[in-house]
């Protein structure tokens, strides 16, 4: 008879499912600062449903969602899982896990227990008739993010996943490299393929903000392995060197600049003062590329203090394709420039499964790098949401530890 509980780094026999686990929770009496709102707790295995597969978490990608799961901002995330007939107590972090298939419900038939898979973070209702009639569920109704929209996240011993989320893992890969790409990736790649007629082209300028960040660094390769040719803004010459060695065809530093942030209205006295620095960033991209020619694509995330400027160094014709809003969520849009020189503001949210296996695919063949910049602990998962909410981890992404309690295993030995 096996354990109730296991201790974090500690696995039952493979398939034996314990009555309890560790889990990374928030609850809504302490949002706030990550370090103080994510706390290790132990809560019951979640029971699955005929669809749903219980995967062994290794390890855990971090991303800016759990920041703002932690602090109940935008939104108080137990709340919308009431919608999923999910707890409202509690929230388990975590959007990204490798692992291993523990059990599976009873129509499950794509993966098996002991599989080795990652886990992409699209959820959908299969029986939603948007879905059903062949249509992409990242627009459906019953569309929701893993791990933000819903309670059983990636930072426990175990989680409750929809039998579609799981790919296989690369082989070539540690826990914690194959844990940390996958929402960024697919993201990524959804926001750069996922938008015709813009989508990447040989030859076409990408501006990629954060380009060596979680999310920008992925961008940049998908950008290069498609022909293109990334522009990357980053925040040192140490990044954008960075940035080089992915594929970026030149860099931006934005710390050049100051003219950062919603402008002055359009007819007051200090717009010109404005437009002059939006000018001067257009015109280090083109010295970026050493060419006097402009973004089709601008792949942004920042959102407040960045839109601005995005719209103005556009090309004509061009979009703008935006997942997030890291410095805020309250942009100017200068409607000019959208109209008369025809220009596309696209909204983009995570991935469907075509695009997520489509990436998964690439870096399962090694087109892809995985960027891991740092793996933490399980116990570190707190500090890890903070130094990302403050603006402080290294480049490239994140990963944390779970049942993988030593860095750089591809199995379970």
């Amino acid at each position: 008879m096996g354990k109730d509980l296991y201790e974090v780094g500690e696995l039952p026999p493979l398939g034996e499912v314990p009555a309890r686990m560790h889990a990374m929770v928030v609850r809504p009496d302490r949002y706030g600062d990550p370090k103080d709102a994510i706390r290790d707790e132990v809560i019951d295995v979640p029971d699955l449903g005929p669809r749903d597969v219980l995967v062994a978490v290794m390890a855990a990608g971090v991303n800016f969602n759990n920041v703002w799961a932690a602090r109940g901002v935008p939104v108080d995330v137990t709340k919308t899982q009431a919608r999923w007939g999910e707890p409202t107590d509690f929230h388990i972090v975590g959007s990204d896990a490798s692992g291993v298939v523990w059990a599976v419900g009873s129509e499950v038939t794509n993966v098996a227990v002991g599989d080795h898979v990652v886990v992409h973070p699209g959820q959908w209702n299969p029986d939603d008739p948007w879905v059903l009639a062949g249509k992409d569920p990242g627009l459906a109704a019953s569309f929701r993010v893993w791990g933000y929209d819903t309670c059983w996240g990636s930072m426990a011993q175990f989680t409750k996943v929809q039998d579609h989320q799981c790919m296989p893992k690369a082989e070539h890969l540690t826990w914690e490299e194959a844990a940390a790409p996958t929402l960024t990736g697919g993201t990524a790649y959804r926001m750069l393929f996922g938008w015709p007629p813009h989508t990447v082209e040989p030859g076409d300028v990408v501006l990629v903000w954060g380009g060596a960040g979680g999310l920008g660094s992925l961008a940049t390769q998908l950008v290069a392995d498609a022909g293109g040719r990334p522009v990357a803004v980053v925040s040192s010459d140490e990044k954008g060197e960075y940035a080089k060695s992915l594929g970026a065809v030149g860099y931006v530093n934005r710390r050049a600049f100051d003219h950062w942030g919603v402008p002055p209205a359009w007819d007051s006295p200090d717009w010109k003062g404005w437009l002059d620095g939006a000018k001067a960033f257009g015109k280090a991209v083109w010295d970026a590329l050493g060419e006097k020619t402009s973004p089709r694509i601008v792949f942004e995330h920042p959102g407040q203090d960045t839109i601005p400027t995005s719209i103005f160094v556009c090309d004509r014709g061009g979009m703008v394709v935006i997942c997030a809003g890291t410095s805020g969520y309250d942009t100017m849009v200068d409607v000019r420039y959208l109209w008369y020189m025809q220009k596309r503001y696209q909204g983009s949210h995570l991935m469907n499964d075509e695009q997520a296996y489509a990436f998964n695919d690439l870096v399962r063949e090694g087109r892809i790098r995985t960027t891991l910049g740092h793996t933490y602990r399980y116990e570190e998962i707190p500090l890890a949401h903070q130094l990302m909410g403050d603006g402080k981890l290294p480049e490239g992404n994140v990963a944390c530890l779970v049942n993988a309690s030593e860095p750089g295993r591809r199995d379970l030995s």
